[in-house]
């Protein structure tokens, strides 16, 4: 079984490389030719350069030889890169089984209240407006070539090198109250886990919400990780003044708490980070944290 990953980010990369056994090949995707080399010296992967600049030819003899497709490259400014130039060999091909990386943005903002799957998404921002086209875009390949497509909705994704302790350790945090506000988050191993168990499961046309259990307050999470740690607490800034770019502020203009139930039950996952709590107690003990 032969696996090929169109974006080789922190999420997918350590999917491919916790799950690099179970594949006779890996091959992957970054958008930069020397990235590729450097990056395939490192994990031993084939790496190929692939984006708005690049695209390496070896891509669609792979693809035909591949079995397990993961999409983590995010939209272009046109759409879905990877569909744009790869649709008819990704068809053609005998891959079974596809993934999406999408993002919980796609549901906007439901003011702090319970989501799952069933509820609509009614994307914000221009960038989950297009990330929700693409999804589609991708679940509809599904139904027309009979494929397993499946779609992976992920909260804040932190692990080792991302994550709080890191940015307190740096001196790049800050601690912005906004009253009422929580974000959900998903440890990066459970996201492995999550799709490995859909590709042990394939159900054509799914869509996952990949999240914790407790959705909670950023400044709330920077607390428990000071306290953890013993790193200085920055002071507290109110929202309305914080300096945040654009895209971050953003973020806090979207408040929910998503439900994980699918993952369990359909998929038999059981998350070993349930909340925070325990995915920054293990990142303490983690050297690479």
């Amino acid at each position: 079984m032969n696996l090929f990953v169109f974006g080789l980010g922190f999420s997918a990369r350590h999917f491919a490389e916790r799950e690099r056994a179970r594949f006779q090949a890996v091959r992957a995707t970054v958008t930069e030719p020397e990235r590729a080399k450097s990056l395939a010296a490192e994990t031993g992967f084939a790496l190929r350069a692939f984006g708005p600049d690049a695209d390496d030819p070896r891509i669609a003899g792979e693809l035909a030889d591949t079995d397990v497709l993961l999409i983590s490259a995010p939209p272009g400014r046109d759409g879905d890169t990877v569909l744009a130039r790869y649709r008819d060999a990704i068809a053609g091909s005998r891959i079974r089984w596809i993934g999406y990386l999408s993002t919980i943005g796609v549901y906007g903002d439901h003011g702090g209240a319970w989501i799952d799957e069933t509820t609509p998404a009614t994307p914000k921002s221009a960038r989950s407006r297009g990330r929700l086209e693409v999804e589609n875009a991708w679940l509809a390949l599904g139904a027309e070539t009979g494929k397993a497509v499946q779609v992976f909705r992920l909260s804040g994704i932190y692990g080792p090198g991302r994550n709080p302790i890191v940015k307190l350790r740096d001196g790049r945090t800050q601690r912005i109250v906004k009253p009422g506000q929580v974000f959900n988050r998903i440890h990066v191993d459970d996201i492995a886990t999550t799709l490995t168990a859909s590709i042990e499961r394939p159900r054509g046309g799914a869509v996952y919400n990949v999240t914790d259990d407790e959705p909670a307050p950023p400044q709330t999470v920077t607390e428990h990780a000071a306290a953890l740690t013993g790193l200085p607490l920055p002071p507290e800034i109110d929202f309305e003044t914080a300096e945040l770019s654009p895209m971050a502020r953003s973020f806090y203009g979207e408040n929910k708490r998503v439900r994980n139930r699918l993952i369990r039950e359909e998929l038999g996952v059981q998350l070993a980070y349930p909340t925070y709590r325990e995915g920054l107690a293990a990142l303490v003990a983690d050297a690479r944290s």
